[in-house]
């Protein structure tokens, strides 16, 4: 078994296949109400409550919203570092400043990505964080997660494990996401806890 890009394993698809699937069924309104829900649980969290820093991110199309928790976060002083996607996948980083301070980055036949619009804090920005909220589509009891296939998380875990840094990694997701098993490779990291609207459950 090679150790490719995890993005061919065969359970791997057809688990992100359902998943986007359920997603795709979602109105704007169960969106917007699932990440209310999720940003008061995810409020909670003693690494979100302790934290200066918290890297997060913008959600896009049907998953769970992050707007409410971003804007709670920043509101209650939290510096809050957003991805910026680099031509390579990897992630740069920019601070969310509020609503105003996101603008829409067109992406050919894909959905709109929206990113902080200040100063590239460049991509070890991240190793100041308490926190990582990490997007993915399902995540199992060990903790381990099936990210979008695209890598660009793999990178910034890679980058925090060789500077020694260990923030919460957590991830956010619906509760029918939180499923018996995900595919795991050896250099999968697992997250330390899930936020769904339904609340949270650590690992």
């Amino acid at each position: 078994m090679g150790h490719g890009s995890g993005g061919a394993d065969p359970d791997k698809r057809s688990l992100r296949a359902g998943v986007l699937r359920a997603r795709s069924g979602l109105t704007e309104d169960d969106v917007r109400a699932a990440g209310a829900a999720l940003a008061g649980h995810a409020l909670g969290l003693p690494a979100l409550a302790g934290a200066a820093t918290v890297a997060a991110y913008v959600s896009v199309g049907t998953e769970p919203s992050t707007g409410d928790l971003l804007d709670a976060l920043h509101a209650r002083g939290t510096r809050v570092l957003l991805p910026v996607l680099l031509p390579d996948n990897d992630l740069d980083w920019g601070l969310y400043d509020g609503p105003g301070s996101l603008h829409p980055v067109p992406r050919a036949g894909r959905l709109e990505l929206l990113e902080p619009a200040g100063a590239r804090l460049g991509a070890d920005a991240v190793l100041g964080a308490r926190a990582v909220l990490l997007p993915g589509l399902a995540v199992d009891g060990r903790g381990i997660r099936l990210g979008r296939g695209g890598g660009s998380y793999d990178r910034v875990l890679a980058r925090l494990e060789r500077a020694g840094a260990a923030p919460d990694l957590v991830v956010l997701l619906y509760a029918a996401e939180v499923v018996e098993r995900v595919p795991a490779a050896p250099h999968d990291r697992p997250v330390q806890a899930v936020v769904t609207p339904e609340g949270v459950r650590r690992f």
